[in-house]
């Protein structure tokens, strides 16, 4: 065997290594990127309150607000991941881009302007959606580069999803430990630090083969925004995905008027918000031990049905250990609708406008469980249980006009 040969075949087994390996790369690199995302919010009040300069409400607001609002500039964003043929080196950028911002925002709050702080925050909010739409993006690249089948990558999608559900419960989980144990500027560093690792990471992705698409041809997003309207599966995932996060949304404030309501005070809401993140986190891993299967569209209305159902179950608890069991089954049921609603994006999405498909949706989402958790906010002194019921009944409605409406199209 000459030199040659010799590195030839140790090239080709280091790219098999590569491949093989891209999938728990990427779901580390994602749970690091996303955790700092779900996690800065809190971070950011709890450092307005530290700084307590006299406008602790409306300083922190400010920087929330400047973190998620960009969100919804996804679409705009994900076109140029579109129209590359490898989309790592925007991604990690766009990670390590969110670390270096999210830590100059916080340094700067209560030593600058408020407003120079502001800027450098919605600079880091508006790398956001690359971090999670904007990966998610990605994963069916990732998988093919390793010849994955519909099962597994189903499984993949589960594994997905759970990233998503131990962001939302360790970011702001490890916010609060940290900022008791030192203090809130270091909580908020070490998520800087922690997206700039899930950059370094992307950078070590497998390449995504070529999908069949000019590069230079990404779809325009005006596009984009009419296939959600017209093409028909993916409008019906999309209005259910946004119907489903209006009621979510409020699920944080009616788990505290509904522990209020059951005698129990404020640490039980906070237990029924946990057991709704609890449950979410295992639903996610059923649905990676046992990968949903079927039509991606049928399966996001079947779990709009479940979600419809255990609200619904929840609203009528009577104690409140039932309660806490109804909201667990809350977060397991969203688990799999999730899922399934990646799984529609992914299928339903032409390649060039898979990334930016990814982000208007998850910009939608977003706009709508922010407005969710205002409307119940503003409902807060009615009885939380007609208000699960109004949203179980919401829930139920959507599901209804999808199969309404694919009834009719058929």
């Amino acid at each position: 065997m000459t030199v040659q040969d010799t590195g030839s075949r140790a090239r080709a087994g280091w790219v098999t290594r590569v491949r093989r390996f891209g999938l728990p790369r990427y779901l580390l690199a994602a749970t690091l990127a996303r955790t700092a995302d779900a996690g800065a919010a809190v971070g950011l009040l709890l450092l307005a309150a530290d700084r307590h300069d006299g406008a602790t409400a409306l300083t922190g607001g400010l920087l929330a607000a400047a973190l998620t609002a960009p969100h919804l500039l996804g679409p705009l964003l994900a076109r140029r991941l579109d129209s590359l043929a490898d989309g790592r080196r925007m991604l990690a950028t766009a990670s390590c881009a969110y670390g270096v911002f999210l830590a100059a925002g916080a340094l700067l709050t209560g030593r600058a302007p408020l407003p120079v702080a502001v800027v450098a925050v919605a600079l880091a909010g508006s790398c956001g959606p690359l971090l999670t739409s904007g990966l998610s993006s990605q994963l069916a690249g990732v998988l093919r580069n390793g010849g994955e089948a519909e099962r597994s990558t189903r499984r993949a999608e589960g594994w997905d999803a759970l990233t998503y559900g131990l962001a939302g419960t360790a970011g702001p989980a490890a916010v609060a430990v940290l900022a008791a144990a030192t203090t809130p500027l270091v909580a908020v560093l070490t998520l800087a630090a922690a997206a700039d690792l899930g950059g370094l990471l992307t950078l070590s992705l497998p390449r995504r083969q070529p999908q069949g698409h000019d590069a230079e041809k990404a779809m325009p997003t005006r596009q984009v925004l009419g296939l959600l309207a017209r093409f028909g599966p993916l409008r019906r995932v999309t209005y259910a995905t946004m119907l489903t996060a209006l009621v979510l949304g409020g699920i944080p404030v009616l788990a505290v008027t509904t522990g209020a309501r059951l005698g129990s005070g404020a640490a039980a809401g906070a237990a029924l918000v946990t057991a709704f993140g609890v449950g979410n986190l295992g639903g996610s891993l059923l649905v990676t031990a046992f990968p949903l299967g079927g039509e991606p569209e049928r399966l996001t209305t079947r779990y709009v049905w479940v979600l419809a159902g255990v609200l619904a179950l929840t609203a009528a608890a009577p104690t409140y250990w039932l309660a806490l069991a109804g909201f667990a089954l809350v977060g397991a049921a969203n688990a799999p609708f999730f899922a399934a609603t990646l799984a529609a994006r992914s299928a339903y999405s032409p390649a060039s406008a898979r990334a930016q498909v990814f982000a208007a949706v998850a910009g939608f989402k977003i706009a709508a469980a922010s407005a969710g958790t205002a409307l119940a906010g503003l409902l807060s002194g009615h009885d939380p249980r007609w208000i699960l019921l109004g949203s179980a009944a919401l829930v139920g409605a959507g599901a209804a006009a999808t199969v309404a409406e694919r009834r009719r199209l058929t």
